[in-house]
């Protein structure tokens, strides 16, 4: 056909038997047999979306196609044409054959035009613009490389394509092609797509061409130009109003809207946008591309006010005592908001009111001088938000509440608690000394965060030294896990064992007897005495450094028990406990 080409009639009928026979180049033995004739002739085989080739050989014969056995998606192609898609089970050893008769659609086509000459690429490989898929093609090879008597043209409107050019699932090239009004351009495939243009006056005089027309060694394929119409109604909305978008093209074989994604070739879509937004339209077809925009304005605004009243309140506290608190009222309202929080509250209503009784975040002692800040924040799906704030002023005052500690000394009876019995030991009447400490040093220290109790434990001078160490470290804890069950934190004690290191002398223990408020009438063995007052547990208040006077208790129930030189029995420590 084309004059550059040498070949004879009878050559190419050889070339494309002998192609058909064995194109593609692989060993039969696996592969199943497909037959196939179609009408137009000149009509393209694409199998599972790739192009192979057309679908008749010469003079309308059937051609054979060798493919892996299973199931395919048989699509037959040809511009002018409604597409023809079928499904088929190929088996080995068994021919499937298809005989396809393609139905016209479209109308005629007409001007301005140019024309595409394509060169240098296998003649029977499929020709696509303006898209990847099969509903972009135009025709192959053998159609457009033509321009002597009987002419093989690509007629298309004037513009810029995307080409691809593709054979038995491979692209062979790729690349635009500009076409003006009424000249042809020639590509060269096999020279990187290189391009020349040549007048084509011809052009000039068509008036009207059907989309395809073939003879013997002619044909003529005129792509139709891509048109498109797009808009919304309306244009501007308030946020949660939806608009209408409308659309309608001709000759396009994919239409997409952003936002929206693929669509007909016409039809409508309700959008509701949550921000001013452009929809892009987009009809794409081998004869164009079309692109129409149209812009939904949303308007997102919001109104909202915040207030305090009044701005100023009042707070005083003595010691765990609040015994004034000031309160005010805050109000807010918004429109146009869809989610309303304010700070330090949390999620509210779109309007409302609420109380405030606050309460310093200084917990120290001194006057109160504090601002709290209440920043609303509105928003709105539509990208909307608005921010108000408002202040109120804290004033008064947090007092230390004087509470006295009841620190008493804590006496035991002899070696107890002992190694064996080291939760026994501690009488009733001593019990109850501790319950007053842990009421009062609780009440004492939420007033005074940083108090602490130390435990100094003794022991009387009997005994080695390590092993006195020992039972003084076991008074100090008996007392300490009492402390703790009265609801004294374990970490604000801390326990420290003197064993007879630092006894008190008998001048002392005299000294402290004469000024006791319980002392007896006489005492009857100074020694005893003396020993009574050095088994003890003195609980210090820190970090004061207050410590209680180690009085004897003379007049407890328990202090014959506790007066004791030799050791009591369990029996009766436990009678006593």
């Amino acid at each position: 056909m084309n004059p550059r080409r040498t070949f004879s009639l009878a050559t190419g009928i050889a070339l494309l038997v002998l192609f058909t026979v064995v194109a593609p180049a692989f060993p039969r033995g696996n592969k199943a047999k497909l037959r196939i004739r179609v009408s137009p002739k000149q009509a393209y085989l694409y199998v599972d979306g790739a192009a192979l080739k057309e679908g008749n050989c010469l003079m309308g014969s059937m051609c054979t196609v060798w493919l892996d056995p299973g199931e395919h998606s048989i699509e037959i192609h040809n511009y002018g044409f409604k597409t023809e898609t079928q499904k088929v089970d190929l088996q080995i050893g068994k021919v499937t054959t298809l005989d396809v008769k393609l139905v016209p659609e479209g109308g005629a086509v007409s001007p301005p035009w140019g024309r595409i000459q394509i060169e240098g690429a296998p003649p029977h490989a499929a020709v696509l613009l303006n898209g990847k898929t099969p509903d972009f093609f135009v025709g192959h090879v053998d159609e457009f490389d033509n321009n002597f008597l009987g002419k093989q043209q690509l007629i298309v409107p004037p513009g810029t394509y995307q080409m691809d050019i593709n054979w038995w699932g491979d692209q062979i090239w790729s690349g635009p092609v500009t076409v003006k009004a009424n000249e042809r351009v020639i590509v060269q495939v096999n020279k990187n797509g290189a391009t020349t243009t040549k007048p084509w006056p011809k052009g000039s005089k068509l008036t009207s061409l059907p989309r395809f027309k073939a003879g013997i060694a002619s044909a003529t394929v005129a792509v139709a130009p891509v048109k498109g119409q797009f808009s919304a109604n309306p244009t501007q909305v308030k946020c949660g109003e939806s608009s209408q978008l409308n659309w309608s093209s001709t000759d396009a074989v994919e239409n997409d809207i952003s936002g929206v994604g693929k669509v007909g070739a016409s039809g409508n879509q309700t959008v509701e946008p949550k921000q001013t937004t452009t929809y892009d339209f987009t009809a794409a077809g081998p004869g164009g591309i079309v692109k129409q925009s149209a812009t939904v304005n949303v308007d997102s605004a919001i109104q909202a006010s915040l207030s305090i009243s009044p701005s100023e309140v009042r707070y005083h506290k003595v010691g765990d005592k609040v015994v004034e608190q000031g309160s005010a009222t805050i109000s807010w309202s918004t429109t146009n908001a869809q989610a309303v929080s304010i700070d330090p509250l949390g999620s509210v209503e779109a309007s409302g009111s609420k109380t405030l009784t606050p309460t310093p975040k200084e917990t120290g002692y001194g006057p109160v001088d504090e601002t709290d800040t209440y920043t609303l924040h509105a928003t709105n799906d539509c990208g909307g938000s608005q921010t108000e704030a408002a202040t109120m002023h804290i004033v008064g005052l947090i007092e230390r509440a004087h509470v006295e500690v009841a620190l008493a000394s804590i006496f035991f009876p002899t070696d107890w608690p002992d190694r064996r019995h080291r939760h026994d030991g501690l009488l009733s009447s001593q019990k109850e000394a501790l319950d007053k400490l842990a009421e009062t040093f609780i009440t004492h220290h939420e007033a005074m965060p940083d108090s602490r109790l130390l435990l100094e434990a003794h022991a009387d001078r009997r005994g080695p030294r390590h092993y006195n160490m020992l039972l003084s470290e076991r008074r100090a804890q008996i007392v300490k896990d009492y402390l703790v069950s009265k609801g004294v934190s374990a970490d604000l004690i801390e326990i420290k064992a003197y064993g007879w290191t630092k006894n008190l002398s008998l001048s002392e223990v005299k000294r402290l007897e004469s000024e006791n408020p319980n002392k007896p009438a006489h005492i009857r063995h100074w020694v005893t005495d003396q020993l009574a007052n050095n088994r003890r547990v003195d609980p210090v208040l820190q970090p004061d450094n207050l410590r209680p006077t180690p009085y004897y208790p003379h007049n407890a129930s328990d202090a014959k028990i506790l007066h004791m030189r030799p050791k009591p029995s369990l029996r009766v420590v436990k009678k006593h406990e």
